[in-house]
């Protein structure tokens, strides 16, 4: 969540930035100022209070050594009023904290100032990509229509064991699957990033951390009975390491990666853009997180861009990078890439990776500081990345590799499947 502070000494750029992802926040701005002031002038009284309180301690103490009983017992009775006062003044401190953290939660991050002008995905800047365009016959297939050709995934067995959108991959599917999350792995690790196997379920506050709550519950699995959430991405149990933890700069930058099955609802997502991979429940993916000083994080940012865009040339996917305008941002990025493949026989573009810097936004939840080289501190910058997400590009390799003799394999992900050839 936004900084009071910050909201504190700047909040007409608060609200101009906020208007430019097509959020109105000047009432909960000012709403939040209100309580801020408030509070501030609660504060004020209460450590005044507990001043005046410390020092009449110290003045009974003196006046029982001093033998003055009479006058000691009076003033004591002075501090049992001042006690009360004090009592009433931190309910009203907690009622304002409560309803400044309530109003803070439901504000969105601010936009960079790279996050272009735009109210839908149509609107986002797109950069260079890379790759070359598969040539492919007008009778060419679909995924899902190669997926039951050759056997690999099987989407009304998955219907049957647990209801549309949770597929049953067989086979060389499977082994397609597990060979891809073992070279994203492999390739993360390379690239400095430490594994981390973390849990599928996350915890209220792990969801609050993050951002998922209170913004995306309604795309998240509840287990009411014991209030605990599937989670939408690896993103939120790792980041989530972090929590109320304080850093030394001297570890920066942290790299973790780590693989998980995701869940999510995906409410409301219907016909032909979702048939197939293109859409699920539930799917595996590879996430990349960091934690890094603040001066370094959007040099960091266009790091993970470029460690992503390798990933594809590695696996011969014509890809594309689009820079979100500020309509189509998510709740707590302030600047997201989105890395997309291209379908050959869909003819369309898929979503793959988004990658995002979070500048203090989540750090501010977590409670996740570090010590700056002059012993101060500072809030931490976060970012995470889909390095990457699997169904999609299963899609696009199963497309734009199918010839007569069957579907070819990438060079790079040989080593893993152990065959060449789908066929």
């Amino acid at each position: 969540m936004l900084e009071i502070s910050y909201i504190r000494e700047n909040k007409e750029h608060v609200i101009e930035r906020l208007a430019h992802r097509g959020f109105d926040g000047r009432e909960v701005i000012e709403k939040i100022a209100t309580a801020d002031e408030n509070r501030r002038k609660v504060q004020t009284t209460l450590d005044r209070n507990l001043a005046e309180a410390n020092q009449m301690a110290r003045k009974i103490g003196e006046l029982f050594k001093s033998g003055q009983k009479d006058e000691a017992n009076a003033l004591r009775a002075q501090t049992g009023e001042l006690k009360e006062s004090n009592r009433q003044l931190e309910s009203e401190m907690h009622a304002y904290e409560q309803e400044l953290k309530e109003l803070l939660y439901h504000v969105p991050n601010l936009p960079h100032q790279l996050v272009p002008t735009g109210k839908t995905a149509e609107e986002n800047e797109l950069l260079k990509g890379g790759g070359e365009m598969p040539q492919l016959g007008q009778d060419a297939l679909p995924h899902w229509e190669l997926a039951q050709k050759y056997q690999l995934i099987d989407f009304e067995l998955g219907v049957k064991i647990s209801g549309a959108g949770f597929p049953v991959y067989t086979g060389q599917g499977a082994r397609l699957q597990r060979a891809l999350i073992n070279f994203f792995l492999d390739q993360a690790r390379d690239a400095g990033y430490r594994e981390i196997q973390p849990p599928l379920v996350i915890n209220e506050a792990s969801g609050y951390g993050t951002g998922q709550l209170p913004d995306k519950e309604g795309q998240m699995y509840h287990l009411e009975r014991d209030d605990l959430y599937l989670i939408p991405t690896a993103e939120v149990p790792i980041t989530n390491l972090f929590r109320d933890e304080r850093l030394s700069h001297k570890e920066f930058p942290v790299k973790l990666t780590g693989y998980t099955p995701c869940f999510r609802r995906e409410a409301g997502s219907y016909g032909r853009d979702v048939r197939g991979l293109n859409r699920l429940h539930q799917f595996d993916k590879v996430e990349i997180v960091q934690v890094a000083h603040p001066d370094a994080s959007y040099g960091i940012l266009d790091e993970m861009v470029e460690y992503v865009k390798s990933l594809l040339d590695q696996l011969e996917l014509p890809y594309r990078v689009a820079r979100l305008c500020s309509g189509d941002l998510g709740f707590t990025a302030a600047l997201t890439y989105d890395m997309e493949v291209f379908s050959a026989a869909q003819q369309k573009w898929l979503e793959v990776s988004s990658i995002s810097n979070f500048e203090t936004f989540q750090a501010n939840r977590l409670k996740l500081r570090f010590k700056d080289e002059h012993g101060k501190s500072k809030l931490a910058h976060t970012l995470n990345g889909s390095a990457l997400a699997l169904p999609r590009i299963v899609a696009a390799l199963l497309e734009n590799n199918q010839t007569e003799q069957g579907i070819r394999i990438p060079k790079a992900l040989v080593p893993y499947t152990g065959f060449e050839w789908i066929n």
